[in-house]
């Protein structure tokens, strides 16, 4: 029978606590004695361990790396342990496949001391350093080796889900190993042909004991097969909603060869003014600069490329001038600065003193009066780099906040990082994805303008004078 609870407890259990409005985000937080509640916020129910499983040089490392920038941009904690990596650092000198022979109980010893040793690694990063998901990445290709990943989680309540690539293509097989393998530390003192032949060797030393993931044996594990670089996928038991993001993730990148092309407006009237967001149309040197951008692309000579705006005015005069079709994107429009729109500094500071100081101790999370911050800017362009991801040549024309936001996408850079990259107005960038990261060419397109860009304040402190307050804000001409 269960026990009843007395009037105090039911009184103590059910009281509602204080709410105060958190000043930097504008939300509503529990408080006790006028203090807002500490809480940690957390998109998953319990922490999840990511394992990667197949043959080498099917892409699982591209995949662990682009998976874990991803889930840290939408604000995941998210971190890739390697056992490669644990492998090189145990060896110091790798002399050739013969180490990974399934006969060789050295090199077995060693290699599952490296994997206990990275999951320890995991255990500290999950349960102690406050990380929300962990990215191991290994070949795992027996079924006593997941099972042994599957209990270690068990024992730490962790969830698991595995993502297995399956690739029989002999070119893309070719490929990856030019690509990537040959950079590995593993053959920095091999020509290019020992390297393939002993990487080639590594591969049959794995191929006599790989047990793929089964659709009957393993039932009851939550996993997604890709199969061929995503021409087919096989998707079991997805138990969670960060379970769902991954797998919606993973369904839509390529490794198809293309590049994107980001850049602002032009320049507008109301950055001529100094002023923040507003819908303002093009100056006449913005009006110039959209015509050096249609030549610069039209010598670009690019296949398909497909041309994308925000709904805003001055992003869709720039795209009118490229005489192509494109396609607007709400998603893509501005931050909203709220009560601050169309604004100087100057007068924020002047008007909104703690609004003004508030955001510059945390540029990332400050949320506008009535508007967004670039947290939540982030939620929003999600379908964004979904739909880039999928797509092959994109130009986007886009505005500072977004652009940022984009470029620290593809460049891994931190929630504290991306307020401040420099996103100049009338310069192009050219973004080519490579296999474990993306190469930037910055292309000024020869046209003046005004300069946006804030840099980051020392004196982030709310009892600042005007002066310190307004030290870095960009002469506008």
């Amino acid at each position: 029978m269960p026990r009843m609870l007395d009037n105090a407890e039911f009184t103590l259990e059910t009281s509602p606590r204080e709410l105060t409005q958190n000043p930097l985000k504008k939300i509503w937080m529990p408080c006790k004695n006028g203090h807002i509640a500490q809480r940690r916020v957390c998109m998953t129910n319990c922490p999840t361990l990511i394992v990667t499983v197949g043959l080498p040089a099917r892409g699982k490392t591209y995949i662990s790396k682009k998976l874990t920038r991803y889930l840290n941009w939408i604000g995941v904690p998210t971190k890739e342990f390697n056992v490669g990596q644990y492998r090189r650092e145990c060896l110091k000198i790798y002399k050739s496949f013969e180490f990974f022979r399934p006969d060789n109980e050295e090199g077995l010893k060693i290699r599952r001391q490296c994997a206990l040793a990275a999951l320890n690694d995991v255990r500290q990063y999950l349960s102690v350093e406050g990380g929300q998901v962990a990215v191991f990445d290994a070949t795992n290709t027996t079924r006593e080796r997941r099972g042994t990943i599957v209990k270690f989680a068990e024992q730490n309540g962790f969830k698991v889900f595995f993502v297995e690539s399956v690739c029989e293509d002999p070119d893309v097989i070719a490929q990856n190993i030019v690509q990537v393998k040959l950079d590995s530390p593993d053959y920095m003192h091999c020509n290019t042909e020992e390297a393939i032949e002993d990487f080639m060797e590594r591969i049959k030393c794995y191929e006599s004991s790989y047990q793929p993931l089964d659709e009957v044996l393993d039932r009851d594990l939550s996993y997604i097969k890709i199969i061929d670089v995503g021409c087919r996928y096989l998707v079991n038991r997805v138990l969670d909603h960060i379970q769902s993001r991954i797998v919606y993730y993973l369904m839509n990148i390529h490794i198809t060869p293309r590049s994107i092309y980001l850049c602002r407006h032009g320049e507008s009237d109301l950055n001529i003014k100094g002023r923040i967001g507003g819908d303002s149309g093009l100056s006449p040197r913005g009006k110039e600069y959209a015509k050096s951008l249609m030549k610069f692309i039209q010598d670009q000579n690019i296949n398909d490329l497909k041309v994308w705006t925000s709904q805003m005015k001055r992003t869709i005069q720039t795209a009118e001038g490229l005489g192509v079709p494109y396609e607007q994107w709400k998603s893509l429009n501005e931050i909203d600065a709220g009560v601050c729109e169309e604004m100087m500094y100057e007068e924020i500071q002047e008007h909104f003193p703690l609004e003004f100081a508030l955001r510059d101790q945390d540029k990332y999370r400050y949320r506008y009066p009535k508007g967004e911050s670039y947290e939540d800017l982030v939620q929003r362009l999600e379908p964004v780099i979904m739909e880039l991801e999928r797509q092959e040549n994109v130009l986007v024309v886009c505005h500072q906040a977004v652009m940022r936001c984009l470029l620290a996408y593809f460049l891994d850079k931190t929630a504290d990082e991306l307020p401040y990259l420099k996103c100049p107005l009338h310069t192009v960038l050219k973004l080519t994805p490579m296999a474990y990261g993306c190469k930037v060419e910055s292309v000024y397109l020869g046209v003046d303008s005004v300069n946006t860009h804030r840099e980051r304040p020392e004196n982030v402190k709310v009892q600042r004078t005007p002066e310190d307050a307004l030290q870095t804000v960009p002469a506008h001409l």
